[in-house]
């Protein structure tokens, strides 16, 4: 549902009218349109699109304006066309200097990415964040080999064909039928979610009601929580900026709700570690705009990451902001800087 429903022309009407809605905040009007556009448009044939547009679910019409205002798949269809027509830039001189002054202050990488989130978020006015070292394992599958007695080894596959093994005792005798039905249960349930995520669900599940699920399901879950009882997390995650969101003319309004919200994402920085390792498959930019969210809290916000990868370990330095933000000059910032962070702490090693 994006935007290869809508022609270019279309596009690009829909990319004057996100332009102007960022900068000012407030509705758009076709005559506005009209004369800033450079389609050459007459007012009349702009209010035919901005209805077709209205359709398509990409722009709606507060009650109380004439004007339109865009909606997360019209950020969507901008943010695709930024990304089709942008050359990437290398970062300015300045801004490499100043991580690698901080990095021989202080060669910690926790400094280093401290210094990081500081700066993207007070140069974004938005919430930044920084986040180096090795991603959490994803689970592939699960199988359990029943050892005699109640030993059983488990074979955790991850991303990747990574294969770890642990022996655990289930406490209790299990059949090759019961451990079977068992490793389905779960490889259904949880494949595809870091070793991290399936953990935490598997915990959330066993608080539950126990008559919700039967006593295999019970068993399945309890030998999921014995197998990923110790997660080492080699990640470094630094997290900062609410004020950001406060100071500064060029701020965009955001509720109170809103802000309680991200607040809680800051405190909750599991959570938000988790997101990211959901959200982020490989190098490069990744940008979940508003209803993209699968968590509602998250609708508000956009999130906006750049990832570089060196060997194993894999660096993301990106902002989360209200929907409403300057996407193309965030964008430009978050990708400069993982690329210059990048390089200071390569240089260092």
């Amino acid at each position: 549902m994006g935007s290869h429903e809508i022609s270019e022309r279309s596009k690009r009407l829909l990319a004057t009218l996100v332009r102007s809605y960022i900068e000012t905040g407030e509705p758009v009007s076709s005559q506005l349109l009209a004369r800033q556009s450079g389609l050459g448009l007459s007012s009349a044939t702009v209010r035919s699109m901005l209805s077709q547009l209205e359709d398509s679910g990409h722009v709606h019409q507060p009650h109380t304006s004439a004007g339109r205002v865009p909606t997360d798949r019209a950020y969507r269809v901008f943010v695709d066309l930024l990304l089709e027509s942008r050359r990437r830039v290398r970062t300015p001189t300045e801004v490499e200097t100043h991580f690698r002054e901080q990095a021989e202050r202080s060669p910690l990488l926790d400094d280093v990415l401290a210094s990081v989130s500081h700066f993207v978020s007070r140069a974004a006015k938005h919430v930044g964040f920084a986040l180096s070292g090795s991603p959490l394992p994803v689970l592939q599958r699960l199988e359990f080999v029943p050892l005699g007695g109640t030993r059983i080894l488990v074979v955790v596959v991850s991303r990747g064909n990574q294969v770890t093994q642990k022996v655990v005792d289930a406490g209790e005798a299990l059949t090759p039928d019961d451990l079977v039905h068992a490793a389905n249960y779960l490889n259904t349930e949880f494949a595809g979610l870091s070793l991290l995520a399936v953990r935490e669900a598997v915990i959330e599940r066993l608080h539950q009601e126990r008559t919700l699920y039967d006593q295999l399901l019970t068993r399945a879950l309890r030998l999921a929580r014995f197998t990923l009882e110790e997660i080492p997390s080699h990640q470094t995650f630094h997290v900062e900026g609410v004020a950001s969101l406060l100071d500064g003319p060029s701020q965009v309004t955001i509720s109170v709700a809103t802000l309680r919200a991200l607040v809680e994402l800051m405190e909750e920085k599991e959570r938000l570690l988790h997101l990211l390792n959901e959200y982020i498959e490989g190098p490069g930019l990744t940008i979940v705009i508003g209803a993209e969210h699968a968590a509602p809290d998250l609708r508000p916000f956009s999130l906006i990451a750049s990832t570089e990868v060196d060997g194993n370990t894999t660096r993301t330095v990106g902002v989360i902001g209200p929907t409403r933000m300057h996407y193309s000059r965030t964008i430009a910032l978050v990708d400069g800087t993982t690329q210059a962070v990048s390089r200071v702490l390569r240089d260092a090693n």
